[in-house]
């Protein structure tokens, strides 16, 4: 039933927010959305327009188990789809290594004696794994090699999550490459990329993407929201959520310029980050629930956004990069993605991704001494002469991914309890539920939440990132995909 001249504030316009709004709009609810970015929509999938040029915060993939979330980018873009073909390799020692796995190119870039010992390393794993079997290293040890964990897994995992792989958990492993092992790889190698008849989502060989980048959806979105009588007003940073009796009566913000604003509304759907939305709360929740919330740490990342002149450097949408003795961690090229977000013949530009913790030497670094860096760690890779970079800029992003910490749960759980007493509060999205969604993932909490406002009865910590959605289902939480933890200690 339609709440016609109901309100509801949604704070954050990244694709949980814009999809509550959208639909909440559609549904007759007077929206409006705070969005902290003065200039931008999309949060972590936004493109950036820059001296002409688009690129993404990262690269976004438009894949989906859901029909629903599929038929709903289709709806808001249905002629600026385009069908990208998918490559993307490891760069190692100076030589691209086919990701999926290629056994002859692999065995072939390792060369005769490297790959004998891999192939040592990993029948010594199969008669003596290691036990117990407590941490990522030795989860993937046992199923690799020793040998191919350093090669493929130990330095771009550290480069990620800055955790050294021997201190976080095998559960991790166990989830983000479940089902493989060497021997598994190898046969997918040669069979084909299925699991049970299903395409494993990581190694599809094609998908959909904007055509102007993932921004462009949420441009999009954020125009039809306005068309629809939604409101969106940028630059609005959450300082309080004023609550009583078990519900939010307002929320409080400051413009760019420091003037604050209050907004009132019946319903609040919240994506900013869980930490944030409880430091908030006016009158503060518990102590125990504040004590929670500090807990929680997130991994940010930096692009570094080249603009290199002459021939396509890689035929690559992006490259993961081992090397241990550089700090780059990722590359996209966006012209592999679409050259529509190039904005001169003749050029591409590469997105250069470092990750990083907010406050550290590379998110304080100047962005003229970080352009030089990327300049400088291409040529030393061998994949770009930095004489060929003509323009550079910088992007940072804060609390890009929740990390689960010793603890996360137990601190999630907390914090969960208590904001389930304010009853017209809803937290939706990576960073508002701490749990590291994509971005269909994301959407999926937001039409439930606003289902929720419609009367329906969904359990939105139950959406589920690996399988078909089970929409209000019960049982064990196993939404979300799964962040580095550390390995448990103590008795």
């Amino acid at each position: 039933m339609s709440k016609t001249g109901r309100r509801l504030l949604v704070v954050g316009a990244g694709p949980a927010g814009l999809t509550a709004g959208y639909n909440a709009t559609r549904a007759g609810w007077m929206v409006t959305i705070l969005e902290k970015d003065p200039e931008y929509v999309g949060g972590i999938s936004r493109t950036v327009c820059h001296g002409g040029y688009r690129f993404d915060i990262g690269g976004h993939r438009f894949f989906s188990k859901s029909a629903e979330v599929t038929q709903w980018w289709k709806e808001r873009l249905p002629d600026d789809f385009i069908q990208v073909r998918r490559m993307s390799r490891i760069f190692y020692r100076r030589k691209f290594f086919d990701y999926p796995l290629k056994p002859w190119n692999a065995l072939s870039n390792l060369g005769l004696i490297t790959s004998i010992a891999c192939v040592a390393s990993y029948g010594w794993a199969r008669l003596f794994p290691r036990k117990p079997e407590t941490s990522f290293e030795d989860w993937v040890s046992n199923r690799f090699g020793r040998r191919l964990f350093d090669i493929f897994f130990r330095t771009y995992t550290e480069k990620v999550w800055g955790i050294p792989t021997g201190e976080l958990s095998a559960d991790w492993a166990a989830q983000r490459i479940k089902g493989l092992s060497l021997s598994k790889a190898v046969l997918n190698a040669f069979k084909g990329k299925s699991e049970n008849g299903a395409v494993i989502k990581t190694l599809i060989d094609t998908f959909s993407y904007p055509r102007l980048g993932p921004g462009q959806m949420w441009e999009k979105t954020a125009a039809d929201i306005a068309s629809l009588g939604g409101a969106i007003a940028m630059g609005q940073r959450v300082t309080k959520i004023r609550h009583a009796k078990g519900r939010v009566v307002s929320v409080e913000a400051v413009c760019g310029d420091g003037r604050p604003t209050s907004h009132e509304a019946e319903e609040y759907i919240l994506s900013m980050p869980l930490q944030e939305t409880v430091a908030a709360f006016d009158p503060p929740v518990s102590p125990a629930c504040l004590a929670a919330a500090k807990k929680l740490r997130y991994r940010d990342f930096l692009t570094v956004a080249l603009v290199v002149e002459g021939e396509n450097p890689f035929p690559d949408n992006w490259i993961y990069i081992h090397e241990p003795g550089v700090k780059l961690g990722r590359i996209q090229n966006f012209k592999n993605w679409s050259a529509a977000m190039i904005g001169e013949p003749g050029t591409t530009c590469l997105g250069l991704e470092y990750f990083c913790f907010e406050g550290d030497g590379l998110w304080t670094s100047p962005d003229s001494q970080l352009i030089e860096l990327g300049k400088r760690e291409l040529e030393v890779l061998g994949l770009v002469d930095a004489s060929r970079v003509k323009a550079g800029t910088v992007v940072r992003v804060e609390k890009a991914y929740p990390v689960y910490d010793p603890g996360y749960q137990d601190c999630l759980s907390v914090i969960r309890s208590e904001l389930a007493g304010v009853g017209n509060l809803h937290v939706v999205g990576r960073n508002g539920m701490h749990k590291y969604n994509n971005q269909d993932h994301s959407m999926m909490t937001a039409i439930l939440a606003v289902r929720n406002l419609e009367g329906g009865h969904f359990d939105i910590w139950n959406v589920n990132s690996d399988a078909e959605y089970h929409e209000g289902s019960g049982g064990e939480d196993t939404s979300g995909r799964r962040m580095p933890e550390r390995v448990p200690t103590g008795p």
